[in-house]
């Protein structure tokens, strides 16, 4: 079983050693570790991928980890085995090879480099707005909870109502009168360094596709 596990942890030399030993020791293999974000307080959030030996629960692997000092384990859950982590220079690279389908091929793109659920491509039409494109699994037509931000240039997390609680939101402007939207249900949470990178990805597409 493949795992996604996100970890803060202290960003010092050495942490990151500490961490894998402590998953191989439960019974984790490590696949790849993406850094999310860095704060000024000397931490960092990591993005741990990793597969679990036959019969090893995900609950030793959180032990193992929070057994280290100043380790905290924010979020684990399943991530489907194979899957490929699409790197922000490879989506760049991507875009460039095809400049008129540069907005498409982001959002296309977004699930495996963000690790979300869905990405749609969104544009205004009056007081509404229309989906253009979007990633396998996401919606057809603008949900209800989606609704255009104020500060289009601005990305940010768009609130969703309590039904849908567990879905957790963000966009940025994708161009004039555009935007990319993403999704991620359950958790963990789409940190303010996510939405900075999809806001740079998204700016990039928006040139490259003029």
């Amino acid at each position: 079983m493949s795992y996604l596990l996100r970890v803060a942890l202290p960003d010092v030399p050495g942490s990151l050693g500490r961490l894998a030993s402590a998953i191989g020791s439960a019974g984790g293999n490590i696949d790849a570790i993406e850094i999310v974000e860095r704060s000024h307080d000397g931490r960092a959030v990591d993005d741990v991928f990793l597969a679990a030996e036959p019969g090893v629960m995900p609950d030793s692997i959180i032990s193992a980890c929070t057994a280290l000092e100043d380790v905290e384990v924010l979020w684990i859950s399943r991530y489907g085995a194979g899957s490929n982590l699409t790197r922000d220079l490879e989506v760049v690279e991507a875009m460039t090879s095809a400049p008129d389908l540069a907005r498409d091929t982001l959002v296309d793109l977004i699930p495996a480099t963000f690790v979300v659920d869905w990405a749609v491509r969104v544009r205004r039409e009056g007081d509404g707005a229309k989906i253009l494109n979007g990633s396998p699994a996401a919606p057809t037509e603008v949900p209800d909870h989606i609704r255009w931000p104020r500060d289009l240039e601005r990305g940010q997390r768009i609130d969703v109502p309590d039904a849908e609680s567990d879905l957790l939101v963000a966009g940025c402007a994708l161009g004039e009168d555009e935007m990319v939207v993403i999704a991620r249900r359950g958790g963990p949470e789409i940190l303010d360094s996510e939405i900075a990178r999809l806001s740079h990805l998204s700016a990039l597409a928006a040139s490259i596709s003029r």
